[in-house]
C-alpha cells in the first residue's frame, strides 16, 4: 500500500492562496480523471474543502506519484509549482493514514474537533467512487477514516472542545453586536454551512432572519423551516441595508458582496453596526468593507488567527492516542494483507500437487471405483491442508510486524513459487471464499 498525500491548508498557506486552489464541480472532477490518468497513480480522491485542498493517492513509485500529483494540481490550479511548494506538505504512507486519520478527527480543523470535516471527507470519498478513482485501498483507507472520526467523537470530548466555525463566528458577531435579540440576519447561501448557520441563528430570538440563494427554491425551504424568509438573489443589495448580520458562504468563484454594495447598505445604515461572516472559499465578501464605517469583516483567516489553539488541551491528547492506536492497527492489517497474494498462490500449487497425483494414481490403479478416488482424494487434500495450515497462517501473523515483507519473500523463496503467479494473484480481486479460507482451520 502506498499512500501519498499533497496539499495545502489553513496551517501552511493564506487564504487568499487557499481561494485559488479551492476546487468544486467539473473542476475537482476534472483533476481527478487527469489524476488517474497519471502514469504513476492508481487510485485518488481529493478532499477539497473551505480551508484544505489535499489530494490523496495511491501510487506506485513516491516520486513518480509526487511529481505527476504535483503537476495535475498546479495545471488544475494555473499556479506554478515554485509558487505553491513553499505552501505543500506531503505525507506518505503510515505517515499520510495518520494525516488522514488526524483530519477525519478534526485534529487539523480550523476550529479542532468541528464535525463537519466527517461529511466532508464522506462526500469526497462518494465524488471519488462515482468518478472511479477510489478503489479497494482508497475505500478501505477513508472507511477507516470515518470510522476512527466517530470513534474519538464517541470516546472523548473533542467535539465539545471545539466549536464549528459557524459557532465561533457567531460568538463574534453576538459579542460585536451586543447580542443577537432582535437583530435582521441575512443568510446568503443555501448549502451545509449557510443551513447551519441559519439554523444556530433561528434560535437567537432574532427580530427577522431572510434566507437568499440563487436557486430560490432552496432559500424557501430552508427559511420556511425555520420561520425565516426567502429571497431571490438580485433581492440581496436592498436587504443589506436592513441586515445587521449577514453570513455568506456560497460555492460562486467571484465575489458575491460587491464593494459597491455594500458601500451603498453602510451609507444607508448611518453608521450603525454591521457584521459581515464570509464562511466562503473562495470568498463572497469584498475585503474592502472592513473599511466600511460601522462595518465589522470577519473570514475564514480573521477565525483561524483569533484561537489557533481551541481544543481542551486533554481531550486533543486522548484523540492524538486514538489515532497514534488505528495508525499501528491500519498498518499492521495492510502488511497482513500483502502476504494474501502468496498464501493464495501457494495453496494453489498444493492444490496442483494433489491433483497431478491423483491421475498419476489413477494411472497406476485403474481399478479404482468413483467412492474410493474421492475418499483417497479427500483424504491427500485432508493432509496437505494439515501442513499447509500452520506455517500460513503463522506467517501472516508474523507479516503483520514491521518486517512483514522479509516473511513473505522468504515463503516465496522456501516453496520457489513462480512470482507472476503471485502477480496475477494480485491483480484479481480476493475473494471471501479466499480470504476465509486464509482466516480459517484445516478440516
Amino acid at each position: 500500500m502506498n499512500v501519498l498525500v499533497i496539499g495545502l491548508s489553513h496551517r501552511t498557506a493564506p487564504v487568499r492562496l487557499l481561494e485559488r486552489v479551492a476546487l468544486t464541480g467539473d473542476a475537482l472532477n476534472k483533476l481527478l480523471s487527469d489524476a488517474l490518468a497519471s502514469e504513476h497513480v492508481a487510485e485518488v480522491t481529493v478532499l477539497s474543502t473551505c480551508n484544505r485542498v489535499e489530494v490523496y493517492a495511491v501510487v506506485d513509485k513516491f516520486h513518480g506519484g509526487l511529481a505527476d500529483l504535483s503537476e495535475v494540481l498546479c495545471r488544475h490550479t494555473a499556479i506554478g509549482l515554485e509558487q505553491l511548494r513553499p505552501h505543500l506538505y506531503v505525507h506518505y504512507e503510515d505517515r499520510a493514514v495518520q494525516h488522514l486519520f488526524s483530519v477525519a478527527c478534526g485534529l487539523d480543523s480550523m476550529v479542532v474537533g468541528e464535525s463537519q470535516i466527517l461529511g466532508q471527507v464522506r462526500a469526497a470519498l462518494a465524488v471519488a467512487q462515482d468518478q472511479g478513482g477510489a478503489g479497494r485501498v482508497l475505500n478501505e483507507l477513508v472507511q477507516r477514516a470515518l470510522r476512527v472520526g466517530k470513534r474519538a467523537r464517541t470516546e472523548t470530548g473533542i467535539d465539545r472542545a471545539g466549536r464549528s466555525l459557524v459557532s465561533v463566528g457567531l460568538d463574534r458577531a453576538r459579542a460585536e453586536l451586543d447580542g443577537l435579540a432582535g437583530r435582521t440576519a441575512l443568510v446568503v447561501g443555501a448549502g451545509s454551512m449557510s443551513a447551519l448557520a441559519a439554523t444556530v441563528l433561528a434560535d437567537q430570538d432574532l427580530g427577522e432572519l431572510v434566507v437568499a440563494n440563487r436557486t430560490y427554491s432552496r432559500a424557501q425551504r430552508l427559511a420556511a423551516g425555520l420561520g425565516g424568509r426567502a429571497i431571490r438573489m438580485e433581492q440581496v443589495a436592498a436587504a443589506l441595508s436592513d441586515a445587521d448580520l449577514v453570513v455568506s458562504c456560497t460555492g460562486a468563484s467571484e465575489l458575491v458582496l460587491d464593494a459597491a454594495m455594500l458601500s451603498a447598505a453602510a451609507d444607508a445604515r448611518g453608521g450603525r453596526a454591521q457584521f459581515l461572516l464570509d464562511l466562503a472559499l473562495p470568498r463572497d465578501i469584498d475585503p474592502a468593507a472592513a473599511a466600511l464605517p460601522g462595518v465589522t469583516l470577519v473570514d475564514l483567516e480573521a477565525l483561524a488567527d483569533a484561537d489557533p489553539e481551541n481544543g481542551v488541551p486533554a481531550e486533543v491528547e486522548a484523540v492524538r492516542r486514538i489515532v497514534a492506536a488505528e495508525v499501528a492497527a491500519f498498518a499492521a492489517g495492510q502488511r497482513a494483507n500483502q502476504i494474501a497474494p502468496t498464501v493464495v498462490a501457494l495453496r494453489t500449487m498444493a492444490d496442483d500437487v494433489v491433483h497431478a497425483e491423483m491421475l498419476r494414481l489413477e494411472g497406476k490403479l485403474p481399478g479404482l471405483d468413483a467412492r474410493e478416488r474421492a475418499e483417497i482424494a479427500k483424504t491427500v487434500k485432508r493432509v496437505v491442508d494439515k501442513l499447509m495450515h500452520g506455517p500460513t497462517v503463522r506467517v501472516k501473523e508474523l507479516a503483520s510486524g514491521p518486517d512483514g515483507e522479509t516473511y513473505t519473500a522468504a515463503l516465496r523463496e522456501l516453496f520457489n513459487l513462480d512470482r507472476t503467479a503471485v502477480e496475477a494473484v494480485m491483480s484479481a480481486d480476493l475473494t471471501d471464499d479466499v480470504m476465509g479460507d486464509l482466516e480459517g482451520g484445516a478440516s
